[in-house]
């Protein structure tokens, strides 16, 4: 939390690189009214972050009150509903949201320059409301999906779809000095990627709207749709940009929403075995993804026998050489040990390599590990050596680059090639949205993955949950 705070002090030194072709640094409209708000003055109700494990929806008229820290219970949230700013926008009714497991990241403070009052979620569909004049082949009311990264459609990365590094969308230049290079802007997820409004809200902006809007056919309900902004996208990439192939046996660290569609796709690519790692409070996801797929197998780090590791497990489940792939679908703010644990609370690492030292001892001589978690600075302890001597391919899948992909996965949705609700377990309200976010990061209710509902949603479509509240 230290270091994202203080990290809004270097940006403000350094400035950005101001080479990007949308605005910057614009995540609530509420802080400038007259330039970035709708001129009718309509609020919308929106999920802002207040700081480490504080989120809330309030009733927010300026700035100034996000100081007042009312109590969410108290006080319903409400921001002021974006307007066109730039010929490419476009407004978008919010009929859908979810909440991600890199939201909780923000919400504990791992991602560098949040901001109070920052409107969060980078997962979202919904109906076009109004558009700018230079927005093509998009109509008002169209059903459409955004990708949760922002690109132009025209830079080096973009006229090849690999969207999520666009060079033209985040001017930060702390992100640059850090990674040595940029990716692209993206919804709710800091300024760090260029300070966009996310969409927990009724609400939301979308740049280069005829870039990064997919429209949605009538036999996709919003249900299934909303998960190619991100989540089924990630997914996919994670597997195919590692490199699953036929006969492949993958072990998956994490069995949330990515590493259960993963584990789906690794069969998809080929697989012969899938093998799901997990355990401590999420223990409960193993059961959950092998119901929906009982052929995935499982292995609970909390439950292992005296003296063994995930290591040495993995290796007596596969012929005593490991794994081919091991995929990394948990993230790097999660510390096992005690070392990792209070090297990260003294600032001297941001990430843990405990997973990633697992999975390169867990597969075979030259195999192939993959991270699609989450990490987003320094690392101790790596086990550098393991990973030069027996030839282990170590890739960072990156920012999945949805539009490479998404318009190949909404195919195979609308075929049965891949079904999205099998992960779906809650349908939630948007004014709970605070209550929800604590009932995720801790676990509970067997919560796996959340359709936001909004009052701009269609009632729940056929086999989907109907609405759980939490407000007491």
């Amino acid at each position: 939390m230290a270091m994202s705070q203080a990290a809004n002090v270097p940006e403000k030194l350094m400035g950005h690189t101001g080479d990007a072709v949308t605005e910057q640094n614009l995540t609530n409209p509420g802080r400038d009214r007259e330039k970035y708000a709708d001129p009718s003055g309509e609020k919308m109700k929106a999920l802002v972050w207040m700081g480490k494990n504080d989120v809330q929806v309030g009733e927010y008229t300026s700035v100034a009150q996000l100081k007042l820290r009312v109590p969410a219970d108290i006080v319903e949230v409400e921001t002021h509903k974006p307007k066109v700013i730039e010929d490419r926008d476009v407004i978008l009714k919010v009929t859908g949201s979810t909440v991600c497991g890199s939201d909780l990241h923000l919400l504990h403070g791992a991602v560098v320059e949040m901001q109070k009052g920052d409107i969060l979620g980078h997962e979202f569909c919904g109906k076009i409301e109004s558009m700018g004049p230079g927005v093509k082949g998009y109509s008002v009311g169209d059903r459409v999906v955004a990708s949760f990264q922002i690109a132009c459609g025209d830079c080096f990365y973009c006229k090849k779809k690999l969207s999520s590094q666009c060079e033209r969308t985040n001017d930060n230049k702390i992100e640059n000095i850090m990674y040595g290079g940029r990716t692209a802007g993206m919804f709710g997820y800091s300024h760090f990627t260029g300070g966009f409004a996310g969409g927990q809200a009724e609400y939301v902006r979308v740049p280069f709207g005829d870039v990064n809007l997919l429209k949605l056919p009538d036999d996709v309900p919003d249900e299934k749709g909303l998960f190619l902004s991100d989540v089924i996208s990630t997914s996919w990439n994670c597997v195919v940009d590692t490199g699953v192939s036929e006969g492949d046996v993958v072990a998956i660290w994490g069995a949330g929403p990515i590493g259960q569609m993963a584990a789906e796709m690794s069969f998809t690519n080929g697989a012969s075995r899938v093998i799901l790692i997990d355990g401590g409070p999420a223990s409960w996801r193993l059961d959950f993804v092998k119901e929906k797929m009982p052929k995935v197998e499982t292995l609970n780090f909390t439950n292992l026998p005296s003296g063994e590791s995930v290591t040495s497990q993995l290796k007596k489940m596969v012929d005593g050489r490991g794994p081919d792939v091991a995929l990394e679908c948990v993230a790097g703010e999660y510390a096992k040990g005690w070392a990792h644990y209070f090297e990260m609370m003294l600032g001297m690492e941001t990430d843990t390599s405990e997973i990633i030292n697992e999975m390169i001892t867990s597969v075979r001589n030259f195999g192939k590990c993959g991270i699609t978690g989450v990490y987003v600075g320094f690392t101790n302890h790596f086990n550098i050596g393991s990973l030069m001597e027996r030839g282990i391919k170590l890739m960072g899948n990156g920012q999945a680059p949805v539009h490479l992909y998404w318009e190949k996965l909404l195919q195979m949705i609308r075929d049965g090639e891949t079904d999205p609700l099998q992960m779906l377990s809650h349908r939630v309200l948007m004014e709970e949205l605070d209550l929800v976010y604590d009932v995720f990061n801790k676990r509970g209710d067997h919560m796996q993955k959340v359709f936001v509902q909004t009052k701009f949603s269609d009632p729940p479509a056929p086999g989907t949950p109907q609405v759980t509240s939490y407000r007491k």
